[in-house]
């Protein structure tokens, strides 16, 4: 079973034509939408939300693959223990449930092939301008995290594979 999060700044998910992980960024955009003018304390929530979702596909022993930006090392950290995560003075609780075994997917590029894809949207709510905010808010992943970066400058299919051989060397925490 794996649990993927994809994460990265608004545009960094976003290739021209019809592919499976434009599907996904529908995600990313609910999410986004849902938290315009939120403050870090605000998206709490939210991200809460996300774990349970995650934590019942775990618990169903189902794959799952979440597309949210996750900016934050906090954020990312909510998405793996849920609300426990804010208390973070507070050792885990008999009977509370175990952290997510999570692999952030890193999608990491260059700001100017970003900006160009968002200036190819239409009718977006994330306007270019505010890509900046973005880089400036990104907290990359880093140990001892579990996650890997992909280059957003290669082809959808290599970024795919790239993924895979994550999961296959064991970097996605597999049960």
């Amino acid at each position: 079973m794996v649990l993927l999060v994809v994460m990265g700044v608004s545009g960094s998910g976003n290739w021209d034509g019809n592919s499976t992980m434009q599907m996904i960024i529908i995600l990313e955009r609910i999410e986004r939408k849902c938290q315009k003018g939120y403050h870090s304390l605000m998206r709490i929530p939210w991200l809460c939300a996300l774990h349970d979702i995650l934590r019942r596909e775990d618990a169903s022993r189902q794959d799952a693959i979440l597309a949210c930006s996750a900016l934050k090392k906090m954020y990312r950290h909510v998405l793996i223990s849920g609300a426990s995560a804010t208390e973070s003075n507070q050792p885990q609780q008999p009977g509370e449930n175990p952290a997510l075994k999570i692999l952030f997917v890193h999608l990491d590029g260059p700001k100017d092939i970003i900006a160009g894809r968002l200036e190819k949207r239409r009718g977006h709510f994330m306007p270019p301008e505010l890509l900046k905010s973005q880089f400036d808010t990104l907290e990359p992943p880093s140990a001892p995290e579990n996650f890997i970066t992909v280059s957003l400058e290669k082809s959808l299919p290599e970024i795919v594979l790239e993924i895979e051989r994550a999961i296959l060397r064991g970097e996605a925490l597999l049960e």
